[in-house]
């Protein structure tokens, strides 16, 4: 599936739609260039789950935890990795449960060692906006692309 996004409330509104197919237990990879729109997509995920607080980028963290009553959200962000050995290193592995949505930035970093997606959703720049890819790798992650595709223009 292939999405325009003309600008942020494209991108924050995909974010939205986003949360209303992701269950416990799912893996995002999110992929694109630096600007690319990783964190406002983030954003809007995690509005629409009903998290009033600040969203940023995990970069010098590399991993923001937003607990919700049911599950919690890991929002990592591997741009700093150097070898994926740090990811083991890190403990993040335990982190990928059936309790818990794990979105991944620039999991390229994290190599063969880091789990395998459910929806993989690919951003680039195109223009002033941006261009979405969503690729559902598992069942899951293709009834989310459905899910998605089923509510309507971003």
């Amino acid at each position: 599936m292939q999405l325009s996004l003309p600008d942020e409330t494209a991108t924050l509104a995909l974010g939205a739609r986003l949360a209303a197919g992701v269950r416990p237990g799912m893996a995002v990879w999110l992929v694109g260039d630096l600007g690319a729109g990783k964190t406002t997509l983030t954003r809007g995920l995690l509005r629409a789950l009903g998290h009033g607080g600040r969203v940023k980028s995990p970069t010098y963290t590399l991993v923001e935890i937003y607990p919700f009553s049911s599950f919690n959200l890991y929002h990592f962000d591997l741009y700093r990795f150097i070898d994926p050995e740090e990811w083991e290193e890190a403990g993040f592995r335990e982190y990928f449960n059936p309790e818990s949505i794990c979105l991944v930035e620039w999991p390229e970093k994290g190599g063969a060692i880091l789990p395998l997606p459910d929806l993989e959703i690919r951003l680039e720049i195109d223009g002033e906006g941006r261009l979405a890819r969503l690729y559902g790798r598992t069942e899951e992650g293709r009834r989310c692309v459905e899910d998605i595709s089923e509510s309507g223009s971003a």
